[in-house]
């Protein structure tokens, strides 16, 4: 009976250690600006209470810092993010299997509908994109509901929020700070399997991006 346990606890440590192995977690350096090209939008890099806040301005158009020499295939991207709460202002997300800047899928949030009252709206507050083939609208007019959804939990338009984004070959989950249930749970429409990550603003939108971590 004991070799039979110790049998079992070896092949449990062994499992664990070849997926720790397979895990490659890093934090790119965000603090200097030559790390990060971006497109169509002007990037500052400031600190605040000891964490490194890249902005990116808001223009017409949609806007990404492609983060330098990172290459991702599957794994989880996490990032600490905040919009603001003005109606089509505030579109903020990841970019990610980029291609080019036309070409990736994304994982953006909408704050200002986080806490409206128009559950229409609510419902809208994440969404999932594949550009430049499906973008919002037409995914919004011939999938309604299946690549957008309200959050878990009720969090400030306003205020900075955690997000994970789950990348697997065939599933896209979406996680928001502590939340133990995802509030997005897709199947990607790209048939890329790895390309750039970087930080996403929408069209007429600001955004504040910190402690990016991911893990392939």
């Amino acid at each position: 009976m004991n070799k039979k346990v110790n049998s079992i606890i070896i092949v449990c440590i062994t499992c664990f250690c070849f997926k720790s192995i397979g895990q490659k977690s890093v934090k790119p350096d965000i603090t200097n600006i030559k790390n990060l090209t971006v497109v169509n939008r002007e990037v500052a890099i400031s600190k605040e209470a000891g964490k490194v806040i890249v902005h990116l301005n808001s223009m017409a158009g949609d806007g990404i810092a492609w983060i330098n020499n990172i290459n991702f295939e599957k794994g989880a991207i996490e990032f600490d993010v905040k919009g603001k709460n003005i109606l089509q202002q505030s579109f903020v997300g990841i970019a990610f299997h980029g291609a080019d800047d036309r070409t990736f899928d994304a994982v953006y949030f909408r704050p200002f509908n986080f806490q409206s009252p128009d559950q229409v709206r609510k419902s809208h507050s994440v969404q999932y994109v594949s550009m430049p083939q499906f973008d919002w609208s037409l995914l919004r007019e011939n999938y309604p509901g299946k690549y957008e959804n309200i959050l878990v939990s009720s969090v400030d338009p306003v205020s900075w929020f955690h997000a994970k984004v789950v990348i697997e070959a065939d599933k896209i989950a979406v996680y928001v700070n502590n939340d133990a249930k995802p509030s997005l749970v897709v199947s990607p429409l790209a048939k890329r399997a790895t390309g750039k990550i970087g930080f996403w603003v929408g069209n007429n939108s600001d955004g504040d991006f910190a402690n990016l971590s991911i893990t392939q």
